[in-house]
């Protein structure tokens, strides 16, 4: 008999044996993760610190040293994402990187439950319904139950939908869920949980599973069948999670799962970027990870590519401030730039001008605009620099938040207007007049004909065509149109009294009314810029405060537009100018949030997540004055800046330009007309 000796695979363990010179192109934290070998471990990536980039080179040196492609798991949160990556890794090594198994967690348990449907009770060829499809299923068993016509309000699809979806992601109970969201619908509870069951059962008889159903089945599977959850794991030699910081508590359950017989599972995130807990992300999955996976190597990406010191400096001082964290320090080998601005303004309209003039200087200077960004808490919160940027013909796309002039409840108080401004305008009364309990579209038409040629169109009380049934509601609205019209009040105090009058309007037709009463709110301040009804009227319906990147293209030729943006939606970008405006105590860190530390710490981090986007210059800014619907008040700069002092800020402040002797001393801005 002969023997044939296999020799021993000797494998490759310094950077330098590798064909890619890993030790040039990465730093040494960074070359730390990509050649750590088997066990768990968590990649805590500061803001900026090249956290794709060690991920990328990390599948690469895997596949290099012999690791079979198909034995590396990468999940990330779009498969757009991971496609990108593992592109990237066959660029920097070769085609076998995209043999990875890279997609998310939702991809990833779909094949799973296909493969596996039987295990489950379901045929092989189930379906996937998506969020629309959702809501019709809602929409279907809450009518086969009734609810549709119950006398008090019952939540609609949508909000049902979330109640549901919350439940399951965050792995709370309907009723912790009723009392934290939605504490209105509490004495309403056994109803809600009647139609989730109906739900449920809907999807079961009918083999289809919505987005949810796709991590819980899968956890159930793996947990109920250790055959199959051994022969999946052990498929997964690899296993890498990216963005491990908006895991919610099911995906970090499949991550242990997935990684289960090799152990070989490395975490990459930054927990001072968790900002997604009203999606169900759990801050605790990161900070809890080395609890989770015994024996885990902690590494710490903190050198910043990115920004200047001086930022970082701020950023670092932000996270001294949280209470649950990973300590990190981010520092940078980047060239000194200016300290970060703080800018006080006197009212929020003195802030757009300043931000509208110093955008306008920067863009003289040569910097593009799509350089430039504008971060805020809230959408509405840049309601009144949307009009100043309109006015200054400053192109601008808006990310995040709800559109302004597009919000059905802005566009109901806008239909008030109107009417008074053009008592012949259908549209608007028809919108108008809809809004009143019982009256339809036949109604309208028949007071529509009345109003053609009554004496006073706003008597609408006086109409002898429509029931008396509603005469009681067209006395309330003959009052407010009437008492308008007979009186000289200012733009802002006819949105005061129209937007008052609607609030009722408000609370009946939508579940989420208290967030559309803050719009309200905000959208009598934005009318202070407003010389008359008519002209604000015209300028929202010839530059409505809507602007896409169409319309700025096509507004500017080639020029790319402004950035305005909220702060969840401008993570994982950056620009060389940001400016964080409305930093006030009570919008960021939100008036919700300060008797809750969990929730204050992340505020702080949606703070540090904004200001990490800047690469040059960095400003803050902020009213002394702003407006209520109980008045003007003295604002509160955000708790969080109260440590900034002039080490790591530099105060600025806005004078008007024809009142030079008010000069102050110290960096200043002029404002023009």
């Amino acid at each position: 008999m002969k023997k044939f000796v296999l020799q021993k695979d000797e494998p490759l363990k310094r950077p330098e044996d590798y064909s890619i010179a890993y030790h040039e192109l990465l730093n040494e934290r960074q070359l730390e993760a990509v050649f750590h070998g088997n066990g768990p471990a968590l990649v805590v990536a500061g803001a900026g610190t090249g956290k794709t980039r060690t991920l990328v080179h990390r599948v690469a040196r895997l596949v290099e040293s012999g690791v079979k492609p198909s034995e590396i798991l990468l999940l990330t949160f779009t498969r757009r994402a991971a496609k990108e990556m593992l592109n990237r890794a066959s660029n920097i090594l070769d085609e076998r990187c995209k043999q990875v198994q890279g997609g998310t967690f939702h991809f990833y348990c779909s094949m799973l439950l296909h493969r596996y449907a039987d295990a489950i009770g379901y045929p092989t060829n189930f379906t996937i319904i998506d969020t629309s499809d959702s809501l019709e299923v809602i929409q279907f068993v809450r009518t086969q139950l009734n609810l549709h016509k119950k006398k008090k309000r019952f939540p609609n699809k949508n909000t049902l939908l979330k109640i549901i979806s919350t439940g399951k992601n965050k792995n709370l109970d309907t009723r912790i869920v009723l009392q934290e969201d939605y504490p209105q619908f509490l004495e309403q509870e056994d109803k809600i949980l009647e139609v989730a069951d109906a739900y449920e059962a809907y999807k079961e008889k009918n083999f289809v599973m919505d987005f949810d159903d796709l991590l819980i089945n899968t956890r159930d599977l793996l947990r109920k069948n250790d055959d199959i959850r051994i022969k999946v794991a052990l498929g997964n030699r690899h296993v890498m999670v990216d963005e491990f910081q908006d895991t919610n508590k099911l995906q970090a359950d499949l991550t242990e799962l997935f990684s289960s017989v090799h152990g070989n599972i490395m975490a990459v995130g930054d927990d001072a970027q968790s900002i997604y807990s009203f999606r169900g992300a759990d801050h605790q999955n990161i900070l809890e990870f080395p609890e989770r996976f015994e024996g885990t190597k902690l590494i710490k990406l903190e050198e910043n590519y990115r920004s200047t010191p001086q930022i970082l400096e701020v950023a670092n001082q932000l996270l001294k401030q949280a209470n649950f964290k990973f300590e990190k320090q981010l520092h940078s080998n980047n060239e000194r730039g200016d300290l970060p601005a703080l800018v006080q303004s006197s009212s929020e309209h003195d802030q757009s001008r300043f931000i509208t003039q110093l955008v306008l200087q920067l863009r003289e200077q040569e910097t593009d605009l799509n350089d430039i960004a504008v971060l805020f808490r809230n959408g509405r919160d840049s309601f009144d620099l949307e009009v100043e940027l309109n006015r200054k013909n400053i192109p601008f796309v808006k990310y995040g938040g709800q559109k302004f002039t597009e919000a059905a409840h802005i566009k109901d108080v806008l239909a008030h207007v109107r009417v008074l401004v053009n008592p012949m305008d259908t549209i608007a009364w028809n919108r108008v007049l809809m809004l009143l309990d019982g009256i339809g579209p036949k109604t309208a038409q028949d007071l529509f004909e009345w109003i053609r040629l009554a004496k006073n169109p706003y008597q609408l009380d006086l109409s002898d065509t429509t029931s008396q049934s509603y005469i009681d509601q067209l006395k309330e609205l003959s009052k407010l149109l009437v008492s308008i019209k007979e009186n000289d009040h200012s733009v802002p105090k006819v949105i005061e009294l129209i937007t008052d009058y609607y609030k009722v309007f408000c609370k009946k037709r939508y579940d989420d009314y208290p967030k559309r009463i803050k719009d309200l709110e905000a959208f009598v301040n934005v009318s202070e810029s407003f010389s008359s009804l008519s002209k604000m009227l015209e300028e929202l319906a010839l530059d409505p405060i809507t602007a896409t990147a169409v319309d700025t293209e096509q507004k500017t030729k080639e020029e790319a537009p402004l950035i305005l943006s909220t702060i969840h939606s401008a993570k994982g970008l950056e620009w060389k100018h940001v400016f964080i405006i409305q930093c006030l105590d009570g919008i960021i860190p939100s008036a919700y949030s300060v008797e809750d530390e969990k929730q204050l710490d992340e505020e702080l981090r949606l703070l540090y997540v904004a200001v990490t986007r800047a690469e040059k210059m960095l400003y803050f800014s902020y009213p002394v004055l702003a407006q209520s619907a109980y008045g003007d008040y003295f604002t509160q700069p955000s708790r969080f800046l109260k440590d900034m002092n002039e080490d790591l800020v530099e105060e600025w402040r806005l004078v008007e330009e024809n009142n030079p002797q008010n000069l102050p001393e110290g960096n200043q801005k002029a404002l023009g007309e």
